[in-house]
Parts: C-alpha cells; sequence; structure tokens
C-alpha cells in the first residue's frame, strides 16, 4: 500500500507543497499559491492582521489554504503519514494556533502588563485532524523547533541542508527572502545569527509588476547587444529565453520562446544591476523619456520598484556587515558565500555580488534552492530526527545579533538608505563609513567562482509540473449603515473587495491573499459613512 508524505513550506510570500511517495522517496505532485493567504505584502503585516482580527482568523486562513493546496495535489490524502513542515517562527506560530504576541511586543514589561506566557517552540508532534486538517486522520503533522523569534525553523534549515555549520573556514548564508536570515561561520566554531528585515521585493511583492517564482516569471535579464534578453520560468520552473527589448521603450528585438506575465525578485536585481551598469538607473531615478525601464510583454521597472529593492538589498548588506563588525571580522575575511531561497538561487549570482547583495571579497558563490521546503521533504520522509533539531537549535541561541537593537546596523543602514533613496554615489560609501569609524568595503574579486547546488527551487519539478493557484480564501461581515456606493471596491488597488447585496443587508467580502492588509486600508478611507471595518471580518466557510 503506498504511503505518502506531504512537505509543506510557509513563506511569507505564498505556501508550497509537495506530496512524496516514500516507498521509492520520489514526488509526485507539486502546488504552490500565488500570494499568502493572510492579507498583507509581508511578515509585519500578516502579524499585525492576526493581532487586529485574532490569531484564531489568520490560523484558520493558513490551515484552508493548506487544505486546498493539499487537495489539489491529487493523491489519496488518506494515506498521507507524516506532514513535515517549515517557515519563520511567526508562520509556524500561526499555522500551530498558539500565541504570538510574545514574537510581536519585545518589551518584557509590556508583556507582564499583557499577561503573556510565551509558548514553548522546541518542536511538535500533532495530529493533523486536532489541527483541522482534513483527509488525512492517521497523519502527524511535524513541527521543527525555532532558536528565537526572528530566527525560526527556516534558519535551522539554511544551516542544516546548506551544511555550513560543520566549515571550517569562514563563510557566510543568506536566505535572501522577507527576513533575510543569515549566519557567518567564523570557522573556530562559532556561528553569529541575524535576521534582516529586507521586506519582500526579493520575493517580487511591492513590485508593481512583481509576482513569486512561477511559471510566466522573469528570472533574469542579460544585456545582449543593443537590447536586453529577459529569461522566463516555464511550466516547470526552468529557465527560458524570452524576448530581447529595447530597455529605453520596449521595443521587441528578437521574439523568445517563452511568454512572461511578471517579474520575480531576482529579475528585479537583475534589470536593476544592468541599469546601474548602464548609466539608465542612477538610483531612484530612472534616466528614460517616461521614467520606466522597459522589459518584455509591457512589464515594466518604475523608481518605486528601484526604492524598494534597493532598501531590501541596503538590508541584507548591512546585515552581513554587522555580523562581520560583531564578529571582528570584515569585508575580504570571507572568501565563501552561500545562497539561500529562491531568490539566492535563481538570481544571477555575479550580479547579485556587482549589486550588493553577497559579501564583498567573495570568491566562491555557492547558490542553493529552497533549503526551507528540503528541510519540510525530509521531515516528511522521516530523514530527520527531532532530537538533533532541538540540539542544533539550542547550540543556534547562544550567539546571536539583534539587529533591531545594533547601534552597527542602523549606522549602515542610513548609509545604505541614502545610496538607494537619496541619489548618494556609491563612491561616496567610504567616505561615510569613515563617518562611523568604520573600514572600508573591499573591491568585489575579478577571480569568482559560481556553483549552483540545484536547477529549480522546488526539487523534481521535472517530473510533476507546478500548480499554481490562488488561496482561495475569503473574509466576510455584515457592514452595518452600508449605503452600496462601492467607493471602497473602486478604490482596492488589488481587485480584492467586493460588497453583496443580501435582502436589506450588506456583506463585504475580499479575498485575503488580495489584499494588502494593516498596510493598506484604502477601501476604509475611501467609505464616506465609515462603517467599513475590515478587522471585523471572519473566515468564511
Amino acid at each position: 500500500m503506498t504511503e505518502y508524505g506531504i512537505a509543506l513550506d510557509i513563506g511569507t510570500s505564498g505556501l508550497r507543497c509537495q506530496a512524496i511517495d516514500l516507498e521509492t522517496g520520489e514526488t509526485v505532485a507539486t502546488a504552490i499559491t500565488q500570494r499568502h493567504p493572510i492579507p498583507g505584502m509581508n511578515v509585519i503585516d500578516h502579524v499585525n492582521f492576526a493581532l487586529k482580527s485574532g490569531e484564531d482568523v489568520a490560523n484558520k486562513l493558513l490551515i484552508g489554504c493548506a487544505n486546498q493546496l493539499f487537495a489539489s495535489l491529487g493523491i489519496d490524502l488518506s494515506k498521507v503519514k507524516r506532514v513535515g513542515v517549515c517557515g519563520n517562527t511567526f508562520q509556524m506560530s500561526l499555522f500551530q494556533n498558539i500565541e504570538i504576541r510574545d514574537l510581536a511586543y519585545a518589551g518584557e514589561n509590556m508583556l507582564r502588563e499583557l499577561g503573556v506566557v510565551p509558548p514553548k517552540r522546541d518542536g511538535a508532534i500533532l495530529k493533523a485532524s486536532d489541527m483541522g486538517l482534513l483527509g488525512m486522520p492517521d497523519a502527524e503533522v511535524i513541527i521543527p523547533p525555532a532558536v528565537r523569534h526572528e530566527i525560526g525553523a527556516d534558519a535551522i534549515a539554511m544551516l542544516l541542508i546548506t551544511g555550513v555549520a560543520d566549515s571550517k573556514e569562514p563563510c557566510l548564508v543568506v536566505d535572501y527572502g522577507t527576513n533575510a536570515e543569515m549566519a557567518l561561520i567564523c570557522g573556530d566554531g562559532r556561528i553569529i545569527t541575524g535576521s534582516a528585515a529586507a521586506g519582500p521585493a526579493m520575493e517580487g511583492q511591492e513590485i508593481e509588476r512583481g509576482m513569486l517564482a512561477a511559471p510566466g516569471a522573469i528570472s533574469d535579464v542579460d544585456i545582449e547587444g543593443d537590447g536586453w534578453k529577459c529569461t522566463v520560468l516555464d511550466q516547470s520552473m526552468i529557465d527560458r529565453d524570452g524576448d530581447t527589448v529595447d530597455p529605453m521603450t520596449g521595443r521587441s528585438l528578437k521574439k523568445g520562446e517563452a511568454e512572461a506575465i511578471g517579474i520575480t525578485g531576482t529579475g528585479t536585481v537583475a534589470a536593476l544591476y544592468n541599469g546601474i551598469k548602464t548609466g539608465i538607473i542612477v538610483p531612484p531615478k530612472i534616466n528614460t523619456e517616461d521614467g520606466k525601464l522597459h522589459l518584455q510583454n509591457g512589464i515594466d521597472i518604475t523608481s518605486h520598484d528601484v526604492d524598494e529593492a534597493g532598501k531590501a538589498i541596503g538590508a541584507m548588506r548591512a546585515g552581513f556587515l554587522t555580523l562581520l563588525h560583531e564578529a571582528g571580522m570584515w569585508t575580504g575575511d570571507v572568501k565563501i558565500a552561500y545562497m539561500s531561497g529562491a531568490s539566492g538561487l535563481y538570481v544571477d549570482a555575479i550580479k547579485a555580488l556587482g549589486i550588493g547583495m553577497v559579501v564583498p571579497g567573495a570568491t566562491r558563490l555557492i547558490q542553493f534552492g529552497n533549503t526551507s521546503i528540503e528541510m519540510a521533504r525530509r521531515i516528511a520522509m522521516g530523514k530527520v530526527n527531532m532530537d538533533d533539531l532541538k540540539s542544533f537549535a539550542q547550540k543556534l541561541k547562544a550567539e546571536h545579533c539583534m539587529f533591531a537593537t545594533s547601534e552597527t546596523f542602523k549606522q549602515l543602514y542610513s548609509i545604505e538608505y541614502a545610496v538607494w533613496c537619496t541619489s548618494m554615489p556609491m563612491s561616496m560609501y567610504n567616505e561615510m563609513l569613515d563617518v562611523y569609524q568604520l573600514p572600508h568595503l573591499s573591491e568585489p574579486s575579478e577571480e569568482v567562482t559560481v556553483e549552483r547546488r540545484s536547477m529549480t527551487d522546488l526539487p523534481d519539478t521535472d517530473k510533476c509540473p507546478v500548480k499554481v493557484f490562488e488561496s482561495g480564501t475569503y473574509l466576510t461581515y455584515e457592514v452595518e449603515g452600508c449605503i452600496f456606493c462601492k467607493k471602497c471596491v473602486k478604490e482596492c488597488p488589488e481587485k480584492a473587495l467586493d460588497m453583496v447585496k443580501k435582502g436589506d443587508k450588506v456583506y463585504c467580502r475580499v479575498s485575503s491573499d488580495r489584499c494588502g492588509g494593516t498596510a493598506c486600508r484604502r477601501c476604509e478611507r475611501a467609505c464616506p459613512k465609515n462603517v467599513l471595518h475590515l478587522d471585523l471580518a471572519k473566515v468564511e466557510q
């Protein structure tokens, strides 16, 4: 009798899952969401939503989305033995439906006033049916441990899957995602961890035509002759040649084999690198007639995109420079850089180095795929021991750098912000480091090797194409006093909101994965009667 394991990666920008035949170890199905089911574009939005609308509401959205993902896999769910889950601490806590206020508030006095008792996050094995997961009565759900509130199971995965924890020479590993977890392995047994709130730009969010790494996404851009050639992901998430276009006008110079519907964070990085290299972009300005950088199929990069991507890149560089300073090291001391996560895999490593996403002076760049989904896969297949995970998590708690309270990080990020958002030339970077009595950056090495350990972000997609769909989760409630003018609907930038009449009552209905959450609320501000309050909405059954 065939038994299955399901690997579930809960990222800040969406959910990814794979079904695995436990007898053969083969992946039989893959499914991902286009967006995250909880309203908002980043983890802070998700936490704010959970605090205002209720942790149970956020949990139901996650569980409801997971159920739809699992149902789409096309396997007999009653034969599922294990579900391995991995993600950051916020997402895992919401999925498990446990307290998150200790993650949201840093002050101990505030927590005492609220009567918050931080729950244990040292790993758990739960029944799928008890969590609300449907159709798998005999399955157990395995939740790996977290290190700290900003260093979760995904960071443990990053270190274990890459194998860097055992390195005898200094190296740096970065997961290029919304939280940008990173670790400096000093080579003498010390591991210093950190997490930079980079924002969702590296995962295609907050970019005007941005999207996750999915079929139809521009993942890279190269300068070829007088034009720029786009690279587009196909149905198996493999790079294909896209169109070659004039970036100044968008005029097509050569037709490619793949059509594009959006652009990933890695494609945005490539466009920025090329634009800065050619002088078309002087952050945050784009020197074209209409102020936009043109790619294929009408997909453009705007000055807003440059600003958002720049802030993300700047947060990452400020983060790993802070770790180096904390360790008494600096650029040039680390020759090996590991690049984890979807963005770390799909980005052109040389472009990433050139634009500041990789530590200057590194000569060996190693790209991994999604280490979080790989950890979930190993858990689902029973190849990871929970006691070993707990032991490793305890080891990482010993030395952690909190960027939010680090004076060095604040100083470095102020320089990054000046470069990306106020037109300060990069040539002044070292002068600003002098102001803060920090060493100068090393020049990027001309002798750099790149090793790509995986072809795709998700394993085995050449054997089972990726199913991509919206989460299918909705929020709704009766809006008392609504005059049904629908100004709120017209104002919603993501077309997430609708107003529905049932008799003499009016209900709002929100597609939760499209909603901008607490960072938007444009619909509420547009209401002339001030009666629309999305915090009152509950999950539609």
